[in-house]
């Protein structure tokens, strides 16, 4: 999973939850590569400089998770951030106990930006961990040949929802 969000968002402390350490504050100075983790420097949402290397990393990904503290002041990701990030994309907000938290106006930027899942999560008491971590561990259902060729003519990624109606050879060769 590739982690972007602005400095402070949380996301090197989501790191530190997903594998059940202690947390503790560790500024993110370059880009952290684990075997199954990829942090960002939060400048690098934040400095249009920068924001070409979010793009790189994320093709190294499976997943690609926006992180958004539940009281940011100003949202960083444009609408329809999906249509150039060739992954799924969700979106994580976290600090959700903070005495300034506005998690609908949060969820609806993500909602805007194209997270296909959003994930409410505390990375000091673990709420909302587990379910991001079953998110993670899920097998995504193997396509055949044909229905790849299929969706990609419908112009859909393969993690993409078929439409109604289409053929019933397609939907069950390889099933």
């Amino acid at each position: 999973m590739f982690l972007m969000g602005r400095t402070e968002a949380g996301k090197t402390s989501l790191t530190q939850a997903l594998k059940g350490e202690e947390l503790h504050y560790e500024k993110t100075q370059y880009t952290n590569i684990s075997d199954d983790m990829i942090d960002s420097p939060g400048e690098y949402a934040e400095s249009k400089y920068f924001s070409l290397g979010l793009a790189c990393f994320s093709f190294e990904a499976d997943v690609v998770a926006i992180v958004q503290a539940a009281d940011e002041p100003f949202n960083l990701f444009g609408q329809c951030l999906h249509t150039f990030i060739l992954r799924p994309l969700i979106g994580v907000i976290t600090k959700t106990d903070s005495s300034n938290a506005n998690i609908p106006m949060i969820r609806l930027w993500m909602e805007n930006a194209g997270c296909e899942r959003i994930f409410e999560v505390n990375n000091r008491t673990g709420e909302g961990i587990q379910e991001l971590l079953d998110y993670l561990s899920e097998d995504p259902e193997p396509l055949t040949l044909e229905q790849a060729k299929y969706r990609q003519s419908l112009g859909l990624n393969e993690w993409d929802p078929l439409p109604g109606g289409y053929p019933e050879y397609i939907r069950t060769s390889g099933s």
